[in-house]
């Protein structure tokens, strides 16, 4: 039988649409939803300029705040017309008391700007899986589309939910050939809705009560690209057409 989920996510142009169609299937079954503010004060945001300079605020606009101002109904209607209880995350013991009243027995992420703690992934008696758009245990970190381009492979992974930042076991995983000239966060779209299916494969297995996989060896960290980073590898981090991919409706329409 498969499991009541809780659906955490920063709602930006990155997963929207592959968040947004991982709900409308699982509609029945999504028992909280939990938003990050895009505007949100604090620490990454300031390390992310800090290391990659102004260049990054077009990409961090368009991929963590862009869905969020256009105005357009995407998981907040489904959530409204379901009755699907809904919160905006920050508050930890807040979050934890909605996910135990829930009774969500698993957590999926995507695209989450956080880092979650023992005491709420201990509430899931299934635990969490996340969508990362890259071949873990490669590009660890917080724009991995990008450092795949760089090196010419690009993937996904659903991996199980750890204190640590994208380091628990790998529960599928697929390499992906992207089309060529794509910037970072187009490729970053087209990776979290390849990872749909895989998402659904994770969550089977998990439901039949297979434990989770072992991690994987720790590889370093991969940050914010500084600006000598993005000049060597000729990865443009968006361009216009990403913007208006990010304003549109996903295919089949908002709901």
């Amino acid at each position: 039988m498969r499991p009541c989920i809780a659906l955490f996510t920063l709602e930006g142009a990155a997963s929207a649409e592959a968040a947004l169609r991982f709900a409308e299937t699982h509609a029945d079954r999504i028992a909280l939803v939990g938003w990050s503010s895009p505007f949100r004060a604090g620490r990454a945001l300031s390390r992310a300029l800090r290391r990659g300079g102004p260049g990054l605020l077009p990409y961090l606009f368009v991929n963590h705040a862009l869905p969020a101002l256009s105005g357009r109904p995407g998981l907040a209607a489904l959530c409204r017309g379901r009755g699907i209880p809904a919160l905006r995350l920050g508050d930890e013991a807040a979050t934890i008391r909605a996910l135990r009243d829930s009774g969500a027995e698993l957590l999926v992420s995507f695209h989450l700007d956080r880092i979650l703690s023992p005491a709420l992934l201990a509430v899931p008696r299934l635990g969490g899986v996340n969508v990362h758009p890259s071949l873990l245990p490669r590009h660890r970190g917080p724009i991995p589309a990008f450092h795949g381009l760089a090196e010419g492979r690009t993937g996904v992974s659903v991996h199980a939910l750890t204190p640590e930042v994208d380091a628990g076991g790998i529960w599928a995983q697929r390499e992906v050939a992207l089309p060529p000239g794509l910037s970072a966060s187009a490729a970053a779209r087209n990776l979290h809705l390849a990872a749909l299916p895989l998402l659904e494969e994770a969550i089977a297995r998990i439901a039949a009560g297979e434990a989770p996989p072992e991690p994987p060896p720790r590889l370093p960290y991969a940050p914010w690209p500084d600006r000598a980073a993005r000049r060597r590898a000729g990865v443009p981090l968006l361009r216009l057409s990403d913007i208006g991919a990010a304003w549109r409706a996903p295919a089949g329409g908002w709901r």
